[in-house]
């Protein structure tokens, strides 16, 4: 299957994956637990294949000797927590503003950062020129983000602070992005890197979830019997890690960002078609900035792409 297209499925997941968390935060009446929840069983489900899995643990080896030599630094293995915290972002804000109007807020943070990080060379692919052409495409984007909840800006439901928070979540995720196709690159092997993107941002929402009781600032909630699919976001995150950990190596973050929102965006519009949060609806607006999400990707040369593979670092 093409990249593209790859990016594009990715990006619907994450949509899946915000409508799942967010309902279970809902029913919890606690983000961080539901956070927890969604991370503890894809760490199980990751841990239970590993065990049956060569590739995998050859590529915890592979990882092993590039720290050893120095080939990757140590604080870039963390970028689990970086998830962790984009995902605890999502339970609190989704239940709040709806999966369409956060999927556009993470957008903008995530396009903005897609920018900064091919700039720098953060996925180990290379560096990537910030051309004029890539700008109008990142531009173009937030431009959709902006139209696509344009009618809500005065909503009750609405909260500029909430909405805020999406773009930070967005922004958070472009850096993991980015740090997971270096230690991607580094393994060998993508499901090693959802191990242990896994295992980092389980252990970062364990402190925060111990420091809130002991500071008696939150409280566990038992689990609620369902429906199942509330405890989905575990299962889509592992198998949506290891997609992006590999496609983001060789697009690069902004191009593979431009192919992600498209997906996002419509799996969003279809989520709140069939299954909308309360006092969530679809209007003209969204729609609009979904035709104007697809007119950046055109506008980023996507039809001009070449697909070049990584360089090793030596």
């Amino acid at each position: 299957m093409r990249l593209d297209l790859l990016a594009a499925l990715s990006g619907a997941m994450i949509a899946l994956q915000a409508r799942a968390n967010g309902e279970l935060s809902d029913r919890l009446d606690n983000g961080l637990q539901a956070a927890l929840v969604s991370f503890g069983s894809g760490l199980l489900i990751i841990f239970v294949i590993t065990l049956f899995n060569r590739p995998i643990k050859d590529g915890i080896k592979n990882l092993r000797m590039a720290v050893a030599k120095k080939e990757i630094a140590r604080w870039k293995l963390f970028a689990g927590a970086l998830g962790g915290s984009f995902v605890a972002i999502q339970t609190q804000i989704v239940p709040l503003i709806g999966v369409a109007i956060y999927s556009v807020a993470s957008i903008a943070g995530q396009t903005a950062m897609s920018l900064v990080v091919d700039r720098i060379g953060l996925t180990g692919g290379g560096k990537k020129l910030v051309s004029p052409r890539r700008v109008l495409a990142a531009i173009l984007t937030v431009l959709a983000v902006l139209v696509s909840v344009w009618d809500r800006i005065d909503a009750n439901n609405l909260s500029m602070v909430a909405v805020t928070a999406g773009g930070v979540a967005g922004a958070v995720v472009g850096v993991q992005r980015a740090l997971n196709g270096q230690i991607n690159e580094h393994s060998h092997q993508s499901f090693t890197t959802s191990l242990l993107n896994f295992m980092t941002g389980t252990a970062f929402l364990l402190i925060l979830i111990v420091a809130g009781l002991i500071l008696g600032r939150n409280e566990l909630s038992p689990l609620p019997s369902g429906p199942w699919w509330i405890y989905t976001g575990g299962v889509i995150g592992v198998i949506y890690i290891a997609f992006t950990s590999t496609i983001v190596q060789h697009l690069g973050v902004l191009t593979f960002t431009l192919f992600s929102v498209g997906g996002q965006l419509v799996g969003s519009l279809i989520i709140d078609l069939v299954s909308p949060t309360d006092g969530v609806s679809v209007s003209a607006y969204l729609v609009t900035g979904i035709v104007m999400t697809y007119a950046g990707v055109v506008a980023g040369g996507v039809g001009h792409l070449r697909v070049k593979k990584p360089t090793q670092t030596s």
